[in-house]
C-alpha cells in the first residue's frame, strides 16, 4: 500500500511538472519545509530537540450531504479554533508530545459560545521504525499511538455552542510514511502517506450535549470507530517556497445514543456511518531550515452524512 501511494504521488507531479530531464538534482539540504496542512511527519525530531507548530483555523459550514448523498443548503456556522503540536525527541527514534485545542463557535441563528472553550487534549508517542535512505525503496516509517483525553465540555450545556469535546477517551493507532522523489527538473517532491485507526470509549451523557440529546436526558453514548487515510505531497519550488497538497479520506462508524428523558421511557438514536473526502492545498514559506509558515485551506465537499466545510488555516513550524 505504501509503495503504490508513493508511485501515485510521483506520477501526479511528474505530469504536472513536465519537462526538464537531465537537470541537476536539488540537494536535500537545500530544500526547507514546514510540512503540509494535515499529514504529520514520519520523521522524528533529533534527540533533545523540540517541534512547536501552532495552527489557527476557521471552520465555515457551507452545506450538508445526507445519508443518500443528496446535497442540502445549511446555515453558515463558524468555528474558530487553534491546536498546537508540541513534540520532543526523547531519543532519535522516540518522540513524545501533546496537542492542546481551543475553540469558539458562532452558529447561525443561535447563541455563540459563552467564551473560548478548552477542547480535548491529545497525548502522543511515536517511534521511528525506519529512516529515509536515498536509493532505498523503503520510506521513513513511524508507528504512532495517541490518546485523546476528554478535557472539553460535551454535556449539560446551557448553549449548544459551548460543546467543544467528545467526552470520550479515544485511542489512535497510526502508521506514518515519508519519502523523497526528484522531479525531471531536479526539484524535490516530498511525499507522505498516513493511516490512522481510532477507537473511542462510551460515555455517560446528561442533558443537552454534543450528541444532540435534549434537556433532562440521562443515558450513554457509544461513538463508532474511525479510519483516516491522508496522502500528501510538497513540491520544492525554491529553497524558501513550497507548494503542498493533502488528499484525505475519513470514515466514522455509527454513533449510538441510548437513555431516557422526561416523559420518554427510552430514547435511542443513531447517527449513521459517514465518510468524507477532503482536499487541502497550501503554500509554505520557510525562512530557515528550522522555521517556516504555512497558509492553506481544507475543503470537504464529497461524502455521505457530513457537513460540507471550507477551513482556511495558518500554521507556524518551529524546531528548536
Amino acid at each position: 500500500m505504501v509503495q503504490s501511494g508513493r508511485a501515485l504521488l510521483a506520477a501526479v507531479v511528474l505530469l504536472a511538472q513536465g519537462a526538464g530531464y537531465g537537470a541537476e538534482r536539488e540537494p536535500r539540504d537545500d530544500a526547507w519545509w514546514t510540512g503540509p496542512l494535515l499529514a504529520p511527519s514520519a520523521a522524528s525530531p533529533p534527540q533533545g530537540h523540540a517541534l512547536i507548530e501552532p495552527y489557527v483555523f476557521d471552520v465555515v459550514t457551507t452545506g450538508r450531504i445526507d445519508r443518500s448523498g443528496a446535497h442540502h443548503s445549511a446555515p453558515a456556522d463558524q468555528e474558530v479554533g487553534s491546536l498546537t503540536y508540541l513534540l520532543y525527541g526523547l531519543t532519535d527514534r522516540l518522540t513524545l508530545g501533546m496537542i492542546p485545542r481551543f475553540f469558539y463557535q458562532d452558529p447561525a441563528g443561535a447563541p455563540n459560545s459563552s467564551g473560548v472553550g478548552v477542547g480535548d487534549l491529545t497525548l502522543q508517542a511515536g517511534y521511528g521504525l525506519t529512516r529515509y535512505q536515498e536509493g532505498s525503496y523503503v520510506p521513513a516509517l513511524a508507528f504512532v499511538v495517541d490518546e485523546t483525553l476528554p478535557t472539553g465540555r460535551y454535556d449539560r450545556l446551557g448553549r449548544a455552542s459551548d460543546g467543544v469535546g467528545a467526552g470520550t477517551y479515544a485511542t489512535g493507532l497510526s502508521v506514518y510514511s515519508q519519502d523523497y522523489f526528484w522531479m525531471p527538473n531536479g526539484r524535490i517532491l516530498r511525499a507522505r502517506l498516513d493511516f490512522t485507526y481510532t477507537l473511542s470509549s462510551s460515555v455517560n451523557v446528561q442533558g443537552a450535549s454534543v450528541y444532540a440529546t435534549p434537556e433532562g436526558f440521562y443515558g450513554r453514548a457509544y461513538p463508532g470507530d474511525g479510519v483516516t487515510v491522508d496522502a500528501a505531497a510538497e513540491y520544492s519550488m525554491t529553497r524558501n517556497w513550497v507548494l503542498a497538497m493533502d488528499v484525505i479520506y475519513q470514515y466514522n462508524a455509527n454513533t449510538h445514543v441510548r437513555g431516557s428523558a422526561p416523559g420518554v421511557a427510552v430514547v435511542e438514536a443513531d447517527s449513521g456511518s459517514s465518510y468524507s473526502v477532503g482536499f487541502a492545498p497550501g503554500i509554505e514559506y520557510n525562512w530557515s531550515a528550522r522555521a517556516g509558515v504555512l497558509l492553506g485551506v481544507r475543503i470537504i465537499s464529497i461524502g455521505r452524512n457530513i457537513a460540507t466545510t471550507v477551513t482556511p488555516a495558518l500554521a507556524v513550524n518551529l524546531v528548536f
